[in-house]
């Protein structure tokens, strides 16, 4: 399956709103990469504070944008949803920039693509764009962890 809506990306990611930040997978090559948006609204409720006057997406909740991009595409890889056993959580991140803000109005287009797997760490090149233009890449390294129970 190569794009999914939100119902389905419900059963890849324990996220909620108002932290759930993949709107629709547009395109996913299982162990490889996986393409994804988010439709940035006005409504978001960290424009209330950042900023007021002028409303900007922060920089780290695009890094969880790319994140959550990024557990979808472990969890598909594996074959496998997220259970009450366990979660992939994000255990690291390199070289993060930003290029230029993010806005209401704006769409993120999420990409990122599996660099290698080393000792359960899944290790990422993640980039964000809007119109075409990146406005954030970082590596991003993620790692499953059973819960205690």
């Amino acid at each position: 399956m190569d794009k999914m809506d939100i119902h389905q990306i419900f059963q890849y990611l324990p996220h909620r709103y108002p932290f759930l930040l993949i709107d629709r997978v547009l395109e996913c090559k299982l162990g490889e990469s996986l393409v994804a948006i988010k439709n940035v609204t006005y409504n978001e409720p960290f424009f209330q504070g950042h900023f007021p006057h002028r409303p900007i997406m922060p920089g780290v909740l695009i890094l969880e944008a790319m994140a959550q991009a990024t557990g979808v595409l472990a969890f598909k890889s594996s074959q496998v949803q997220p259970d009450k056993g366990a979660l992939y959580y994000l255990v690291g991140v390199d070289n993060a920039r930003f290029k230029q803000p993010v806005e209401p109005g704006d769409q993120l287009v999420i990409e990122v693509k599996i660099m290698r797997i080393l000792r359960g760490v899944w290790i990422y090149e993640a980039t964000s764009k809007v119109d075409g233009k990146i406005v954030a890449s970082a590596q991003l390294m993620c790692m499953k962890r059973e819960l205690d129970t």
